[in-house]
């Protein structure tokens, strides 16, 4: 019996796969060595589908070397286990993959159709399957449902998707080689000078995040305010009092704007204009990835590495298309007119479906972003096995209602301007509304518009001005990038994946180079740009990785050989690192300094001890480990004033105050769930006890 492998990268999208191809009667589960594969058998053949659990192959250095030894050029791909702790479970993963595949003829991968996907699938086919990449088939599709997955069987690439496979991996190898030989030497010239050792990193892609960062926090530092002035003003309308604007939005001196003031109190005005313009508002274009993660941001606060991730779960749950896609494209095959058919069958809507099935013309507002790969994300109309409920629903009702806008008919707004002269003055009445709701029906709650009508007015009008005065203004320094704006940021510079922009947020977060959600650049942050910029400006080069991101491209367009990029990369970081290396001694005593100062900074508590006044700091049982609030006076004055903390998640301290009790608030975040703010006094003086803090219980509001 002949029998095809087909590889997928999930073990959800394995299970998909397998009843999509097993006519109904439902797949075979058998387990090899605890890993479970699906066998489905047709008359004489036999398919079996297996699934990874990510990537299970990385790039690691050639030779068996220190954690801390660099630089390190002679690279190999090697199973994830031999590299990472506590990967043991992919070890199993391997052996159980390899072990089946001897019985197999035929191989196909069927993982998620882009770099990251069909990277996975070759070296799982290459190395654990013997080589079988070179007559593997590819399945190419956007969404886990039967008939699209049937189809892309039936209709198999005749070999795998090389180009993706060679810019897959030579991105892998190029980040590889800057983030490892550029990490190691800053966190080990600083370990050496210090003593304390503190994980620094940065790479191709985050050096010149962090340097958004950094610059906007250095123009915020050096930002001069300009005191500047405008005039409230508020005219009678028929017995109604409706504001008004001055003719200049801004005045730059006091004199100007009291001499206004002055001149037109309590005066008369005259209309001398009234203009109303009706304008199309037209409809939203599909959600590529990047904008379901900013207007998931928008409205629901979720950072862009949690909204992919409840994208990727609608995925792998069959109710969304695959969401690591940078078009904003509809293409006619994936059938309008069902998938809303689809969506009438759910309560929420109803009314929105009816009203576009109706108008017997489903055309799309595309954008004009396109993805080779995938089409832009869309919802199934497959219905879910009981309702999603938080975040999911959520988002899941952020697609559906993106989905149905762009099918919707422009909106129309009125504008509407009044001119009114006051002796030598001029001063405007505005007003808008919406006129026709057009698509703004169907994405609601997710739009809205302030209606400020004007009533009916005349030429010649004479209108009193009730109230005028003049306010003090300062001019604002740039705000601070959020994860949302950051991510929009990377995207105009085209740096970084669509599928990588959202870790290289979390990551700032993580070595501690920014805080809170208006992103501050930390003291290390700085420092960490300073070197850079100094020794090696060009990992901090917008433009230079811009370059690297067009040569992966034209690795996918086979125009370019991976070795060459590689190589090129190889021959710039020498020199660089060799430089770096001569001067640890420097760069050590740069770092260290920072790194203590920001480290007695993320543990010290803003305010004293209730007790003695000596300071409060996060400090660590020696014995048990575990993590608690204690007071630095212990040991001078026999303070034992300490309170319990959550003993998961990562700590960090607020510059805010419990609004009860006046004690500094901690945030905790813990991966997978959402972060929280609490105040530990309060919880303690609530409870009596520490016991569910030790278990890692966190209380109080969310973030």
């Amino acid at each position: 019996m002949e029998t095809t492998l087909i590889v997928t990268e999930k073990p959800d999208a394995a299970v998909h796969v397998a009843e999509a191809l097993s006519g109904g009667e439902g797949p075979r589960r058998i387990n090899v060595d605890g890993v479970p594969f699906f066998e489905v058998r047709a008359n004489t053949s036999r398919i079996v589908v297996c699934s990874a659990i990510g990537h299970l192959y990385a790039v690691a250095a050639k030779e068996s070397a220190g954690h801390s030894q660099y630089p390190v050029w002679d690279f190999v791909w090697k199973p994830k286990y031999l590299i990472e702790r506590a990967q043991r479970r992919q070890e199993k993963w391997i052996q159980a993959i390899a072990k089946i595949s001897r019985e197999a003829e035929y191989f196909i991968s069927a993982c998620d159709f882009d770099l990251e996907g069909s990277l996975i699938g070759y070296t799982i086919l290459k190395y654990a399957c013997g080589g079988a990449d070179r007559k593997a088939k590819r399945m190419k599709f956007s969404t886990l449902t039967e008939t699209e997955l049937r189809d892309a069987y039936a209709n198999a690439l005749p070999h795998l998707d090389y180009p993706l496979v060679f810019a897959g991996m030579c991105r892998h190898e190029v980040d590889w080689l800057f983030g490892i030989n550029l990490s190691r030497i800053l966190t080990q010239s600083a370990y050496k000078l210090s003593g304390r050792y503190s994980t620094l990193s940065t790479g191709r892609v985050q050096g010149p995040t962090l340097r958004f960062l950094v610059e906007r926090e250095r123009e915020i530092e050096t930002f001069v305010p300009v005191p500047y002035w405008v005039l409230k003003v508020l005219m009678e309308v028929d017995g109604k009092l409706v504001p008004a604007e001055f003719e200049a939005a801004k005045l730059e001196r006091k004199s100007e704007a009291q001499r206004v003031v002055e001149a037109c109190t309590g005066k008369l005005g005259i209309i001398e204009s009234v203009e109303s313009n009706t304008y199309e508002l037209a409809q939203p274009t599909p959600f590529d990835l990047s904008s379901l993660q900013m207007e998931a941001y928008r409205h629901f606060g979720l950072a862009p590495r949690i909204s992919l991730e409840i994208a990727e779960r609608l995925y792998l749950d069959q109710l969304i298309s695959y969401p690591r896609t940078s078009s904003q494209k509809l293409p006619a095959s994936i059938g309008y007119e069902r998938i809303i058919t689809d969506l009438a069958q759910m309560k929420d809507y109803q009314t929105e479906t009816a009203t576009l099935l109706r108008s017997g013309k489903l055309i799309p507002n595309e954008g004009r972003k396109s993805d080779p790969a995938h089409p832009a994300i869309f919802p199934t109309g497959k219905t879910q096995k009981g309702r999603l409920e938080g975040r999911a629903h959520r988002v899941f009702d952020l697609v559906v209602r993106r989905f149905l806008a762009t099918f919707g008919t422009p909106a129309v707004r009125l504008s509407e301007r009044a001119t009114i002269k006051v002796g030598e003055y001029s001063f405007l009445l505005r007003g808008s509304r919406l006129v026709k709701q057009g698509w703004t029906s169907l994405y609601r709650p997710y739009v809205t518009f302030d209606d400020h009508p004007l009533p009916p007015l005349r030429i010649g009008q004479q209108l009193r001005i009730r109230d005028i005065r003049s306010e003090q203004k300062l001019t604002q320094p740039p705000p601070r990038y959020n994860p949302s704006s950051l991510l929009r940021k990377m995207e105009e510079s085209q740096i970084g994946t669509k599928a990588t922009r959202a870790d290289i947020i979390d990551t700032l977060y993580r070595r501690g180079y920014v805080t809170g959600e208006e992103m501050r650049a930390s003291i290390l942050a700085f420092r960490i740009i300073e070197i850079l910029s100094k020794y090696c400006p060009k990992v901090v080069d917008v433009t230079f990785t811009r370059e690297l991101e067009a040569k992966m491209e034209e690795i996918e367009s086979g125009s370019k050989g991976r070795s060459q990029v590689v190589q090129e990369t190889v021959e710039y970081l020498k020199p660089i690192i060799e430089d770096l290396k001569s001067k640890e001694q420097e760069l050590g005593e740069g770092l260290a300094a920072i790194i203590s100062e920001t480290l007695q900074a993320s543990t010290t508590l803003l305010l004293p001890c209730p007790q003695c006044g000596s300071n409060l700091r996060i400090a660590k049982n020696p014995r048990t480990r575990k993590r608690f609030i204690g007071c630095s006076g212990k040991w001078k004055n026999g303070c034992h004033f300490s309170l319990p903390l959550p003993q998961l998640g990562t700590i960090s301290l607020l510059q805010k105050l419990c609004p009860d009790c006046g004690f500094q608030l901690i945030r905790v975040v813990s991966k997978g769930r959402r972060p929280l703010i609490s105040c530990c006094r309060c919880y303690a003086s609530k409870t009596g006890t520490m016991s569910a803090l030790r278990q890692g219980a966190v209380m109080n509001k969310p973030a």
